[in-house]
């Protein structure tokens, strides 16, 4: 088990270049955690240290953003919170995605645990206090 911890926001970059470096060759990444754990401020500066120069939001109400990083390569980046049936994630394509070896960055995948590969790498952030965060995968 590896675990990250990041202490606040200002600490943010260097946490997403370790977890980078540690993800190995996992394309697929769900990160699991409690509302107000940081999955999209996480999901932020990873996309920030891929390179993407967009704008990165949580694509609550689109179900997925995609975005191009710095290398432009695609970067997929998914919240299945407000889903209600597997049928919806199914009709947006999901195994294209998955099966495109784009990065997927996932948040909610709870919604959609089923359906995950078992190449996932499965992320969960604990909130220790307001400041401060840990991802164990």
């Amino acid at each position: 088990m590896t675990e990250i911890i990041v202490n606040g926001i200002e600490d943010l970059p260097r946490a997403a270049r370790v977890f980078l470096d540690k993800r190995g060759d996992a394309s697929i990444i769900a990160f699991y955690g409690s509302m107000g754990a940081g999955k999209t401020t996480f999901i932020t500066a990873l996309c920030e240290a891929l390179g993407v120069k967009d704008v990165v939001n949580s694509p609550t109400f689109t179900i997925v953003n995609e975005y191009r990083d710095g290398r432009g390569d695609s970067v997929y980046h998914f919240d299945f919170y407000r889903i209600n049936r597997l049928s919806e994630a199914l009709d947006i394509g999901l195994y294209e995605y998955f099966d495109s070896g784009s990065l997927c960055l996932i948040e909610w995948p709870e919604m959609i645990e089923e359906l995950l590969p078992e190449e996932t790498l499965k992320v969960q952030i604990l909130t220790d206090d307001a400041r401060t965060r840990r991802l164990l995968f």
